[in-house]
């Protein structure tokens, strides 16, 4: 089940959410008054994604938290000041990272510190491209003091190339 999002369809629930989770302007950041979107929908009715007319921005969790397409985070980072919601990391894990493998603590530069296990996080290259999104594994403390172990559990990466 799909439909149109048009300002009647519970747009105005979902960046109520956004902004409890991610905080203050994240709701309009995903779901912009001007943008066209789409909202799939469970056989009962419930929102499971959010679609851009590109990409999946995000998907709504039994939880009722979002997990973050790669749509998401862009728009995300694009409005959050940094670090909000995340992980900043080197030249060396880039490559792995933007393939899709999950980012490990040892080569993380910089993280929020309100980061907590389970959150969804923003990956970004140090030049400040996005290059992928996925679960926090362990909190911002953790990630910057652990020499091993992982720290972000990627979900979908960016490709060379792709970044916009």
């Amino acid at each position: 089940m799909s439909e149109r999002a048009d300002g009647r369809t519970g747009i105005a629930n979902l960046r109520t959410v956004a902004d409890y989770q991610f905080g203050a302007g994240a709701g309009e950041a995903l779901f912009p008054t001007d943008a066209s979107l789409t909202i799939k929908r469970t056989a009962s009715g419930r929102p499971q994604q959010v679609l851009s007319e590109t990409d999946r921005i995000v998907s709504f969790g039994t939880d009722g938290r979002f997990t973050l397409g790669v749509e998401g985070g862009r728009r995300l980072a694009s409005v959050l000041e940094s670090p909000a919601y995340r992980v900043i990391v080197d030249d060396e894990s880039e490559p792995f990272v933007r393939d899709g493998k999950n980012v490990f603590a040892k080569f993380v530069l910089e993280a929020d510190e309100a980061i907590r296990p389970g959150d969804e996080v923003v990956v970004v290259h140090e030049r400040g491209d996005v290059i992928a999104v996925g679960r926090a594994e362990l909190d911002a403390e953790a990630i910057r003091d652990f020499a091993t172990g992982m720290a972000v559990q990627v979900r979908s990466g960016v490709p060379a190339g792709e970044s916009h």
